[in-house]
């Protein structure tokens, strides 16, 4: 119960850490107030009204702000282009399957109408992130404003530093230490993965070849044998070299908000192998067990706590970078 109180007790005070300029982020409240004072309503309004049409949206948003904040903090660079020849973050594997970029850009340009080079895309992402979450029954959470875009994306950073979903608990834990989060925010910000999907390939290795040897029976032996047979299924994930099929990320309950995806960890029911690592380490398991015998909103505090310490990860303020006025591109001067 100490955890679950202390826990509890983050949500509360989290924003005001990030307020008071902790981990280098000089970021507020109301930041636009003055210099365009709608713009966080018209972000809100447009997700609102977008996320009935656009399925998945809060998924993806979620993830592309995860992506972006573990790369060189929360600076967008997960949206610009390649240029020169060299590739950018958005070129990486693990970002080839992000479908927001488009959405990013829509929600961009409508607030460049409204208050030209004000607002920045790295801003964008973390409001949309949570507004989307908000709009499919989600919980909410303050978003300090005032980062700014920055102007480098490499991919072979990406694929350096995005957690990959074959890791193991302290490849895993170590990856979320190098960005100032700790094994808590590893388990409440993994709980994302109740809503969204996943391509076969991306998890085909712990169904078909996971020693090694090759074959159905080469499966990895912490995945619940059942639902691996399901995940073989002919409309599921056939064969070991399928890369378009998507499938549930949290079976039967990927479009709500919920703890099922927890439920599932603790039935040997994880998607990922990095999912399936979160009840290898006995702290992390008594933090999922917390979630799933606790009272019902307590996942939703812990997420939201967790989720404003990551949208302060590195974060430029002040002068750094720039507040681009297309979000794929860096600003001609």
């Amino acid at each position: 119960m100490a955890r679950m109180a202390a826990a509890v007790m983050v949500v509360a005070v989290m924003a005001a850490a990030v307020l008071a300029g902790g981990a280098r982020a000089q970021l507020t409240e109301g930041f636009y107030m003055h210099s365009c004072p709608q713009a966080e309503k018209i972000i809100k309004e447009y997700v609102e009204q977008q996320t009935p049409s656009v399925p998945g949206i809060a998924a993806t948003l979620i993830r592309t702000h995860f992506h972006d904040c573990f790369v060189r903090g929360c600076d967008a660079s997960v949206l610009l282009n390649a240029t020169g020849g060299n590739e950018a973050e958005k070129d990486a594997t693990p970002n080839l399957t992000l479908r927001s970029f488009k959405f990013i850009d829509r929600i961009k340009a409508i607030v460049e109408k409204e208050c030209p080079g004000v607002v920045s895309c790295a801003d964008i992402i973390a409001l949309a992130a949570r507004d989307s979450v908000v709009a499919i029954g989600g919980p909410s959470w303050s978003v300090p404003t005032g980062r700014r875009d920055g102007t480098v994306s490499i991919k072979q950073e990406a694929l350096d530093q995005i957690p990959a979903p074959t890791m193991n608990f302290t490849e895993l834990l170590q990856s979320f230490q190098n960005k100032s989060l700790n094994l808590a925010d590893l388990v409440w910000l993994s709980g994302a993965h109740t809503i969204g999907i996943a391509h076969c390939n991306s998890f085909t290795e712990r169904l078909y070849n996971f020693t090694g040897r090759g074959g159905p029976q080469d499966a990895d032996p912490s995945l619940d044998k059942v639902y691996a047979a399901h995940l073989r299924q002919p409309n599921k994930c056939p064969t070991p070299t399928d890369n378009t099929t998507i499938v549930e990320m949290d079976p039967g309950s990927f479009k709500t908000f919920d703890i099922s995806y927890y439920r599932g960890l603790l039935k040997r029911r994880g998607l990922f192998q990095s999912d399936a690592a979160l009840i290898t380490d006995a702290t992390s398991k008594a933090d999922i067990l917390s979630v799933v015998n606790g009272p019902p909103d307590f996942f939703f505090k812990v997420f939201a706590g967790s989720m404003v310490k990551m949208g302060a990860i590195e974060v430029k303020t002040g002068t750094e970078g720039e507040i681009r006025k297309h979000c794929a591109v860096v600003n001609k001067h």
